[in-house]
């Protein structure tokens, strides 16, 4: 559970747009706070206390943040990359209160029985492919989980599968990922070569059975300062290896 404090002190920011690209160059990453329908307050941190708060925090623990002379509690709603660095490039905080539900991104892992480190699938030489690294939940901050297990002992066959409905869930979450999306799939390595070789290497499981960026150039330069002034915004799918985000800035 989210019970480990993990602090940041951000300091206030000025600079946007296109003028973040030397904010960045000093070492420093712009980032907003969004705070319930108020307006987005516009922050920046040194590369690696921010870079390590990530590390720790994910998109699902709580962050206790002190910018200027208050103090707010958040999660990290997105956190964006300069691709060709794979640096971290802006971050947006969602602030939160202690009781009140909130959305969450939680990785996933298998647990397997002492002793084993892989499923008794890769343990026969079969090949288990992931399909999912993650689900949203829904809990009060200090009970979001730093991350959720199913039993990858199950995994056994080709065609075994694990599902989110497999999941060992702790009272006090809520899933709201669908339950039958499947997490990882047993496969026979000569049926994964088969499909490859007749998708020319760009077979996908399954085939075996038939935002604007400040860092940028050209359209990257227009800004987005609209993005950091829409408080909350939605939810969207980041990757550290895409750099576009609409509520960056």
């Amino acid at each position: 559970m989210a019970t480990d404090t993990i602090s940041l002190t951000l300091k206030p920011r000025d600079v946007t747009g296109k003028q973040v690209r030397q904010l960045r160059r000093d070492g420093q990453v712009p980032a907003v706070i969004h705070d319930h329908g108020k307006p987005s307050i516009n922050v920046q941190a040194e590369y690696n206390e921010l870079f390590k708060v990530f590390q720790q925090a994910g998109k699902h623990h709580p962050v206790s943040l002190k910018a200027g002379d208050k103090q707010y509690l958040a999660i990290i709603k997105n956190a964006t990359f300069e691709p060709r660095k794979n640096r971290l490039d802006h971050v947006v905080f969602n602030a939160v209160t202690a009781h009140q539900k909130v959305e969450a991104e939680v990785p996933i892992h298998a647990k397997y029985e002492e002793g084993n480190d892989v499923s008794p699938a890769e343990r026969n030489s079969l090949i288990v492919l992931t399909n999912l690294e993650a689900v949203t939940v829904e809990a009060v901050p200090n009970k979001l989980p730093d991350a959720l297990y199913y039993n990858g002992e199950k995994l056994v066959e080709a065609g075994d599968h694990a599902t989110v409905a497999d999941l060992i869930v702790p009272e006090g979450v809520t899933v709201l990922t669908e339950a039958e999306h499947t997490i990882a799939t047993v496969y026979e390595p000569s049926a994964l070569a088969a499909a490859n070789d007749a998708a020319a290497g760009a077979a996908e499981p399954g085939d075996e059975g038939g935002v604007e960026s400040e860092e940028g150039d050209a359209a990257d330069d227009v800004p987005s300062q609209a993005g950091e002034n829409n408080p909350g915004g939605k939810a969207q799918k980041e990757s550290h290896d895409q750099g576009t985000n609409p509520e960056k800035q």
